[in-house]
C-alpha cells in the first residue's frame, strides 16, 4: 500500500506540472539576424537584438557583433565575434541603424583601442564567442567572450543598465569603455570625467556628420549622457584618444575604411586622467582579477545631462543586486503580456507568440528622464506629468498593424505617443506630423502621411487624451503639405499617390468626426484620387508623370516603376478605404476575386522576399483579409493560418523580414488572434481562423467599459482551419468583421471550425 500511495503522489506530481508562465515563452532570439546565405535580398532578415529591456525602456543593453554595414540592431546571431556590450539599441530596421552608444567591453591582456575585424579579432578589443554559451531571456543576456575567458551577463531596467563580469585568474584585466561608437557611424565629440573612485560621468555627442540614421541624411542629432559605476575601485585608470580631423564626415563608408580605423588604432593612451574631452575617445580601467571575481558596472542614460543619467541609475539600480534587476524586468514583462493570454495551440506557437508581443512593446520608447524631463523637438528641455514622452515612430510600417494592436491592449501608450507626436510639431515649428521619427528628427524615411493614420484611428477609437483641436489642425497641416494636390496624383509614383489617397480618406474620417461635413466631403473626393493612376492599357496602376503621360510599363513584377520597396504587383492592392471602388476598376468580384487568389498561388512556401505576396515587407500586409470583402472569407483563413505557419518560427531566423519596430510581429499578434483591420481609421477588425483555441483579452477600464474580450475557437486544429459558424455574445454573427466597440464592451466571440 506504502508503494502505490508513492507511485500515486507520483503521478499527481506528474499531472500537476505548472505551464510556463508567459515571459517564460518570450525568446529575445526570434529574429536576430540580419543577413546570411539563406536570404540574398538586400532587406535581410528579422534584425532584432537579443539584449535585456523592459516594456517600452529608454535603454536597450544589447551584445553588438558588427558596427560595420546595414546592421541596425548592431547584432546578428549568424556572427561569432562580439565589439562589446551597448545601453542603446533599435529593434529591427535597416537604414543602417543608429544608437549603439556606451559601449563597454571587458578583456586582459593588451590594451586596443580599435575594435578589428570579424577575421582577426586579436587584432583588436573583439572577441570571439561559441553559440553554446549564450543564453537569452526576457531580462537577462549571458555569453563567454572566448578570447579572455570571461562571461558577461546583462540586465536592464527602464533608464539604467547593470553588467556583471565574471573574470578569470590575470594580473591585466580591465573594463574599456568606446565612447565614440555608433551603430551607423560614430559619434563626433565626447566628454569624460572621473566623479571618484568608482564613478564616472560624460556624453557622447551624436550629429549627422558623425553618419547614423541613413548615413547621416536622416537628421538624427542628439547628445547620449551617463553616469557609470563600478563596483572595484577605480585606481589604475586612463583615457585614450584618436586624432582624427575634425572635418570628417564620419558615416560608415568611411569609418569601415583600413586609413580610419589605423588612426583609431595609434590612438593615444593617457594614465591617470581624470577628466577628458575629444573626438574619438574611450575610457579604461586596469585591476588584477582572482580565478571567477565578479566586477559590475551599472550606468544610467539621459539624453537630457548628466544629472539626468545619475538620477535615472540612482532611481532604477541603487545598489548591486545583479538578480533583482533580473526579477524585476522579467515580473515587468509577465505584467505586460498579461493583456492578452492564449490557450490551446503547440508550445512553438506560443513561444512565437508571446515573443511577437515582447517585440510590439519595444518601440516607441520612453524618451523622458525618471523625473519627466525631456528634450523636446526645439532642444529645449521640458517637463510633463501627463503623459509619458516617446520617441522611435517607425510611422510608414507601425500604422498598419502596430498600433492598431495597441489601441486594444495598451491604449495609454497610443495616447502618449500621439501627445508626443503633438509636441514634436509644435516645437519643431513646423506645425505638421513626422513620418518617421527618431530621436525628435523628422528623418523624412518613407513616404505617406502615417502619423495621420494612428491619430485619426485612435481618435475613432475613444481615446483622445490631448488636445483634440491641435490634433486636427497639425493632421489638416500634414496632408496639405505633403499629397496628391494639384495634379490628382503624385508624379512618377503609384506608392505615393496611393498612401496620401488613403490618408486623404483618414482626414475626411477625421473631419465628419468633429461635424465638419464641408472639409470632409473634400478629403473624401481627395481620397478617390487613386484613380487617376488606374491604366486600362496594363488594367493596372500606372505612374505617370508631371505632364499626365504614362510612365514607361515594364509589367506588374517589376520593381521600382513608382513604387516604393515593391513592385506594382503588390502595391496596387493598397486602396485599403475604397475596396468596392478598387474592385469596380478591376472588372467586378469574379474579376478581382480571381486576380487576388492568383497573387497568393504564386507566393513560395517560404514567404521570403518574392515578386507576390510579399510579407517581409509592409505594402501587402492587409492583403489576405481582402478575401473577406471580395466574398472569398475562406481564403482570407487559408492565407492568414499559412502565413503564420511558415512565414514564422522560433529560432533566430522566425522573422521573414525586417521587424520594424514592432510591425512584422503585431501582424502575427493579431492575426494568431483571428483579428486583424484593413482600414486603420474604420473601427472594423477583420475575423480570420485564429492560431490558438482561446485568446483572452484584458482591457483598459481607463479607456474601455469591457473588463475582457475572448475569443473561442471550437474544433480547432491544423486541420481544422475555416471557420463554420460565428456568434458575437451568444448570438449568430453574419458577418466576417467586428467593430472596435464590440471588442472593448467586452463579451466572447465564439469560432466553431471545421476542415472545410
Amino acid at each position: 500500500m506504502k508503494y502505490s500511495l508513492v507511485f500515486l503522489a507520483t503521478l499527481v506530481l506528474l499531472g500537476c506540472k505548472s505551464e510556463k508562465t508567459k515571459v517564460e515563452y518570450i525568446n529575445p532570439i526570434i529574429g536576430a539576424v540580419t543577413y546570411d546565405e539563406k536570404n540574398d535580398d538586400m532587406h535581410g532578415f528579422g534584425k532584432t537584438f537579443p539584449g535585456p529591456v523592459t516594456p517600452y525602456g529608454l535603454i536597450q543593453l544589447s551584445p553588438d557583433t558588427r558596427s560595420f554595414g546595414d546592421n541596425g540592431s548592431g547584432y546578428s546571431w549568424n556572427h561569432t565575434t562580439i565589439e562589446g556590450f551597448s545601453f542603446t539599441h533599435m529593434s529591427g530596421v535597416g537604414a543602417y541603424g543608429d544608437l549603439g552608444n556606451f559601449l563597454v567591453m571587458p578583456a586582459t591582456g593588451k590594451l586596443y583601442t580599435n575594435r578589428g575585424i570579424d577575421s582577426l579579432p586579436e587584432k583588436g578589443y573583439r572577441s570571439r564567442i561559441s553559440k553554446e554559451d549564450e543564453i537569452a531571456k526576457a531580462g537577462y543576456y549571458s555569453i563567454v567572450l572566448s578570447d579572455y575567458d570571461i562571461r558577461a551577463e546583462l540586465a536592464a531596467a527602464p533608464r539604467a543598465g547593470i553588467i556583471k563580469f565574471t573574470f578569470p585568474e590575470n594580473d591585466s584585466s580591465r573594463i574599456q569603455i568606446d565612447l565614440s561608437r555608433r551603430i551607423g557611424g560614430t559619434s563626433v565629440e565626447q566628454y569624460v570625467k572621473l566623479e571618484d573612485e568608482q564613478t564616472i560621468s560624460g556624453w557622447m555627442k551624436c550629429t549627422p556628420q558623425g553618419g547614423g540614421w541613413m548615413f547621416g541624411y536622416g537628421n538624427v542629432n542628439y547628445t547620449a549622457y551617463f553616469y557609470a559605476q563600478f563596483s572595484k575601485p577605480i585606481k589604475d585608470y586612463g583615457v585614450w584618444h584618436a586624432d582624427v580631423p575634425t572635418d570628417t564626415v564620419r558615416n560608415l563608408d568611411l569609418v569601415a575604411t583600413e586609413p580610419y580605423q589605423n588612426i583609431v588604432a595609434n590612438a593615444t593612451v593617457e594614465k591617470n586622467v581624470d577628466e577628458f574631452r575629444g573626438n574619438h575617445i574611450g575610457f579604461f580601467t586596469n585591476f588584477s582579477t582572482m580565478k571567477k571575481e565578479e566586477i559590475y558596472v551599472k550606468a544610467g542614460i539621459s539624453f537630457i545631462s548628466v544629472e539626468g543619467a545619475k538620477l535615472n541609475l540612482e532611481s532604477d539600480i541603487p545598489d548591486w543586486n545583479f538578480n533583482s534587476v533580473v526579477n524585476q524586468t522579467r515580473s515587468a514583462w509577465d505584467e505586460a503580456c498579461e493583456n492578452v493570454t492564449v490557450e490551446g495551440g503547440t508550445d512553438r506557437e506560443k513561444e512565437i507568440f508571446y515573443t511577437a508581443l515582447y517585440h510590439t512593446m519595444i518601440d516607441p520608447r520612453t524618451f523622458s528622464d525618471a523625473n519627466g524631463q525631456y528634450v523636446g523637438a526645439d532642444n529645449r528641455i521640458h517637463e510633463t506629468k501627463d503623459f509619458t514622452y516617446r520617441s522611435i515612430f517607425s510611422g510608414w510600417d507601425v500604422f498598419r498593424s502596430q498600433f492598431p494592436l495597441q489601441t486594444i491592449i495598451n491604449p495609454e501608450m497610443v495616447n502618449d505617443e500621439i501627445n508626443s507626436l503633438l509636441e514634436m510639431a509644435r516645437l519643431s515649428g513646423k506645425e505638421y506630423l513626422p513620418r518617421w521619427e527618431l530621436l525628435n528628427a523628422y528623418t523624412n524615411c518613407m513616404i505617406g502621411n502615417p502619423a495621420v493614420s494612428v491619430i485619426v484611428d485612435a481618435y475613432r477609437k475613444g481615446i483622445r487624451n490631448y488636445d483634440i483641436d491641435k490634433a486636427f489642425t497639425y493632421c489638416k497641416n500634414t496632408v496639405d503639405s505633403f499629397g496628391n494636390e494639384p495634379l490628382g496624383y503624385t508624379p512618377n509614383s503609384i506608392s505615393h499617390t496611393l498612401e496620401y489617397a488613403y490618408t486623404d480618406w483618414c482626414m475626411g474620417r477625421f473631419a465628419e468626426s468633429l461635424n465638419k461635413p464641408v472639409l470632409a466631403n473634400k478629403y473624401y473626393q481627395r481620397s478617390m484620387n487613386y484613380k487617376n493612376i488606374w491604366n486600362d492599357e496594363v488594367n493596372w496602376f500606372r505612374a505617370r508623370d508631371e505632364h499626365g503621360d504614362w510612365m514607361k510599363w515594364k509589367g506588374k513584377l517589376v520593381h521600382g516603376q513608382g513604387c516604393v520597396e515593391s513592385n506594382p504587383n503588390q502595391q496596387g492592392w493598397f486602396v485599403p478605404h475604397d475596396i468596392d471602388g478598387l474592385t469596380r476598376l478591376m472588372g467586378g468580384t469574379d474579376s478581382i476575386q480571381q486576380i487576388l487568389t492568383d497573387f497568393f498561388e504564386q507566393t513560395p512556401d517560404h514567404f521570403l522576399w518574392n515578386d507576390y505576396y510579399n510579407h517581409p515587407n509592409e505594402p501587402v500586409h492587409h492583403v489576405p483579409f481582402m478575401f473577406n470583402e471580395i466574398g472569398l472569407p475562406k481564403q482570407t483563413q487559408k492565407w492568414t493560418r499559412k502565413i503564420c505557419e511558415m512565414a514564422y518560427d522560433n529560432d533566430a531566423y522566425g522573422l521573414c523580414g525586417n521587424e520594424d519596430v514592432g510591425q512584422m510581429s503585431a501582424w502575427y499578434v493579431l492575426a494568431a488572434m483571428g483579428l486583424h483591420p484593413i482600414n486603420p481609421g474604420d473601427n472594423k477588425y477583420q475575423i480570420t481562423s485564429p492560431v490558438f483555441n482561446k485568446i483572452t483579452i484584458k482591457l483598459d477600464n481607463k479607456y474601455y467599459s469591457g473588463d475582457t474580450f475572448t475569443v473561442i475557437a471550437e474544433n480547432n486544429s491544423p486541420e481544422n482551419i475555416y471557420i463554420q459558424s460565428i456568434k458575437l455574445n451568444g448570438k449568430p454573427l453574419d458577418r466576417y468583421w467586428i467593430t472596435h466597440e464590440e471588442i472593448v464592451t467586452g463579451g466572447v466571440l465564439e469560432l466553431e471550425m471545421g476542415a472545410n
